[in-house]
């Protein structure tokens, strides 16, 4: 074994930095929502012009994966990971400060940049590692967030609101300081030397890019349709309200015990495979609350679509696409999550359209996306089965 014990520990502090944006990040998916009314008061605005400045955060999604997906494989990661928590913290720090919409508007573009650059530097990071799996528990660093936050914003009490953007501004720092003396991995070189067998699965590559792009956008709208939907699904099949927000509280349960299931498993199971597994089990559970006509059942579905769908299956088909591009690892997480922020830009207008015919169909039409995603997995592993079958390959975590 020639990883001496020096550089295992700078690897862990590594991830753990790295982690620690994540953490971040799940602050900054939900802080503007979870501060509407006060930011409403500041901004001497109505919760309509809110919920405008939110979606911000998607425009600059879109505006940025793309170019900072391209120039990660130019620059350095570190470059990119830094960048990301630079406008991370400018907006934590100016947003309880804005007075008006349009700085607030640009700042919510500006957290929106911030994701797709930490993404870039981030997932291509942890290939380079050789690390992969480790991807997937970055969801689990989102959802930590994502937990912290309410929690403190609803012990504020009254206090300034802004308390909550400090806090993640303090995350920041603290990780900056952490990070500075960090060596990131060089990028990996893609081997010139290409066989003739490569050379016959061109055509199959090309099949699988196309896949995985859509897949990219299928795995995102599935979790998006159900989270928008759940709830309004469950009262007009005429359960209590309780039970309808339960559902949504289990599959954030079964998303967070996904995480670690997929981590568990990623090593012995082939991720394409997955892809397929996972995705008809995440169908099978929407079906099955379509159907059902018992609380019990369908908070069960609501669990189990939470542990397949939004376990971190999203991230095992970014790492295959990785896989496939060795030398455009970042480009690949650029393509790969535009067409992710397409959906969360997309899918709430689609389903606005259709809930205008009945809840029950905007709800319903995610077992369709469920689908599409499982038949992209089967193409996905027929296309890439030749290579498999040559070069198995190995995830360290």
């Amino acid at each position: 074994m020639s990883n001496n014990p020096p550089n295992q520990i700078k690897r862990v502090r590594l991830s753990i930095s790295l982690y620690l944006n994540y953490v971040a990040h799940g602050f900054g998916l939900l802080i503007l929502s979870q501060n509407m009314t006060a930011l409403g008061q500041s901004w001497h605005a109505p919760l309509k012009i809110v919920s405008f400045v939110i979606s911000g955060i998607g425009i600059g999604r879109l505006l940025a994966y793309l170019i900072t997906g391209y120039l990660a494989d130019k620059f350095s990661r570190k470059f990119f990971v830094y960048l990301g928590m630079a406008c991370y913290l400018t907006f934590a720090l100016a947003t309880p400060f804005a007075k008006n919409v349009y700085f607030a508007y640009f700042l919510a573009v500006l957290a929106g940049i911030a994701n797709s650059a930490l993404d870039a530097g981030t997932y291509t990071t942890f290939a380079e590692m050789g690390s992969q799996k480790s991807n997937i528990l970055l969801k689990a660093a989102v959802s930590l967030g994502e937990f912290i936050l309410p929690i403190e914003v609803a012990s504020l009490n009254g206090r300034w609101f802004g308390i909550s953007f400090m806090t993640m501004a303090a995350i920041l720092l603290v990780n900056a300081l952490l990070l500075a003396p960090l060596k990131f991995p060089a990028p990996q070189q893609k081997n010139a030397a290409v066989s003739a067998g490569q050379q016959q699965v061109s055509k199959k590559k090309l099949l699988a890019t196309v896949c995985f792009v859509l897949y990219g956008y299928a795995s995102m709208a599935l979790m998006i349709w159900f989270t928008q939907w759940v709830t309004m699904f469950g009262q007009k099949q005429g359960f209590s309200l309780a039970s309808s927000h339960l559902f949504l509280s289990l599959y954030s349960i079964g998303s967070i015990t996904g995480v670690f299931c997929l981590f568990a498993i990623l090593g012995k199971v082939s991720g394409q495979r997955l892809l397929i597994f996972m995705n008809l089990a995440a169908s099978s559970a929407i079906a099955v609350m379509l159907v059902s006509q018992t609380a019990w059942l369908t908070a069960l579905a609501a669990f189990v679509f939470g542990l397949t769908a939004a376990s971190g299956i999203m991230q095992t088909g970014l790492n295959a696409f990785m896989n496939l591009y060795p030398s455009r690892k970042g480009l690949a997480t650029g393509v790969f999550y535009f067409f992710g922020a397409l959906a969360s830009f997309t899918v709430p207008i689609i389903t606005g359209v259709l809930s205008d015919v009945s809840i029950q169909l905007a709800f319903g039409s995610d077992l369709f996306i469920g689908l599409l995603a499982s038949c992209l997995g089967l193409a996905i592993n027929w296309a890439l089965k030749p290579a498999e079958a040559k070069q198995a390959v190995q995830v360290k975590a």
